[in-house]
């Protein structure tokens, strides 16, 4: 019983420290600052899909052309959709502000065919990062590349691989 209440302290006190931690910087919640006390970045940075290399841990996930991701296996290769690049993007910006507790992650640099989008946990509110990225085939087809992945933690309970598979499906349905 005396562990529990260390461990329930040691607990407090970080979330105190990543709150105090959040305030003087850009905002991923109270994780971006437990992140960095932890030694972790806030942003993980923009990804290259044809060099990604894939975390360690299992608290991210990838959806890519099986073409594209040459470094990386992908947990889901997506489709090819019917649709110009240009509609792709504004099909996938639509359904981006569809999804609870999501923008796009401030500083990223976001542009028309790329885009760095961060999505909070409901309860305690812990980061993903989701870099996307529209491939135009062709004039009148396109696909894309989404690596998510957490910011805090070890293991997701599949919550990555679950957002990227019911994003491609909402996409599809949409096509």
């Amino acid at each position: 019983m005396k562990y529990l209440w260390i461990v329930g302290l040691a607990c407090v006190g970080l979330l105190a420290a990543g709150l105090v931690l959040d305030r003087t910087g850009l905002s991923l919640g109270p994780w971006g600052g437990l992140a960095r006390l932890i030694g972790r970045v806030r942003d993980l940075g923009p990804v290259s899909f044809p060099t990604l290399v894939r975390r360690t841990t299992p608290n991210d996930a990838l959806a890519c052309p099986a073409d594209l991701c040459r470094a990386a296996k992908p947990d889901l290769e997506a489709p090819i959709f019917p649709v110009p690049a240009s509609e792709l993007c504004g099909r996938l910006e639509a359904l981006v502000r569809g999804e609870p507790r999501t923008s796009h992650l401030p500083g990223a640099g976001n542009d028309q065919r790329r885009a760095r989008l961060v999505q909070r946990s409901a309860l305690l509110r812990f980061p993903d990062v989701i870099d996307v990225e529209i491939i135009a085939l062709d004039p009148t087809r396109s696909t894309l590349a989404l690596y998510s992945r957490s910011v805090i933690g070890i293991s997701d309970l599949g919550v990555n691989r679950a957002r990227l598979a019911r994003w491609l499906d909402a996409l599809v349905r949409a096509s």
